[in-house]
């Protein structure tokens, strides 16, 4: 617990999540689910004094948000019942994981305990430890963002593709079919019809991304026949620079992301991308 106790936490709050996490199926979240999720999952990750991330066995599983701080992040007004929603939404959902590699589908309860607490307008959840790997800092394995990056979407699907183009950041494209996207997005039954489906989730997220960031995010339909299968999304990659680890002293890569268009406003933090060791690459 040393290193618990040694742990440098950032004033920006990044989400740290495993890349088969990122392609898990969130079932019934809304948006305000899956926000508390999110703000929640920014809670465990962090790094020790010399800037390492820390892994599975030092990350704490109990966690609590107050209506404040989600009021303060999202920009919201009376988060109480969004918070009370969301705890029991999170007791009784699990996340659906494929792992093709065994042949398998997993289902992993979210959370043990749920805990909305009514005098101090908070609530805590305690993290099912099986989720724990899912939430650990693996280099190459899992996608990291500042939560500021996605609060002020007003979709569930615009923050989940968001995810996605993060996972790819690198490459400035990525590929999924329908059938993928539809069960990222959740969506279950809903949206049967191809066009009200692309209308209702990935054009509407693109349309909403790039008007928050100079990422020049856009798709292309491919065909089997007459029908749409496959989705081809590109946009602007994020490109690395090396400098040294305030920290370590020793040289890191650096990420330096599109920029989010003017009205949005930024941390300062954020802004500040050749510093900080949460900022550094995960390539």
């Amino acid at each position: 617990w040393t290193s618990m106790k040694k742990m440098h936490k950032s004033k920006t709050p990044k989400v740290y999540k495993n890349k088969k996490l990122n392609k898990a199926n969130f079932g019934t979240y809304n948006l305000n689910d899956y926000q508390v999720f999110l703000q929640l999952v920014s809670k465990i990750g962090g790094v020790d004094e010399s800037g390492k991330y820390l892994q599975p066995e030092q990350l704490q599983r109990e966690h609590t948000i107050t209506a404040k701080e989600f009021e303060q992040l999202y920009n919201v007004e009376n988060a109480y019942p969004i918070l009370k929603k969301a705890g029991t939404k999170l007791i009784q959902s699990f996340i659906t994981l494929e792992k093709p590699e065994l042949f398998e589908t997993w289902q992993i309860a979210v959370c043990q305990m749920a805990k909305y607490n009514h005098k101090e307008g908070s609530l805590t959840i305690k993290f099912n430890e099986d989720i724990m790997p899912y939430l650990a800092q693996v280099k190459k394995k899992f996608v990291l963002y500042n939560l500021k990056e996605v609060a002020n979407f007003g979709s569930l699907y615009s923050t989940r593709l968001y995810e996605l183009i993060q996972e790819f950041k690198d490459t400035g494209w990525l590929i999924k079919s329908v059938e993928q996207l539809r069960e990222i997005f959740a969506v279950g039954k809903k949206f049967s019809d191809y066009f009200d489906f692309k209308k209702r989730t990935f054009a509407h997220a693109v349309e909403e991304i790039n008007s928050q960031y100079e990422v020049d995010l856009r798709f292309e339909e491919i065909k089997e026949g007459r029908k749409v299968v496959t989705i081809r999304f590109e946009f602007k990659p994020t490109f690395t620079r090396r400098v040294v680890d305030p920290y370590t002293g020793k040289e890191r890569n650096i990420y330096i992301k599109p920029r989010q268009k003017t009205k949005i406003v930024q941390n300062k933090e954020a802004e500040d991308q050749t510093v900080h060791p949460e900022q550094l690459s995960l390539l």
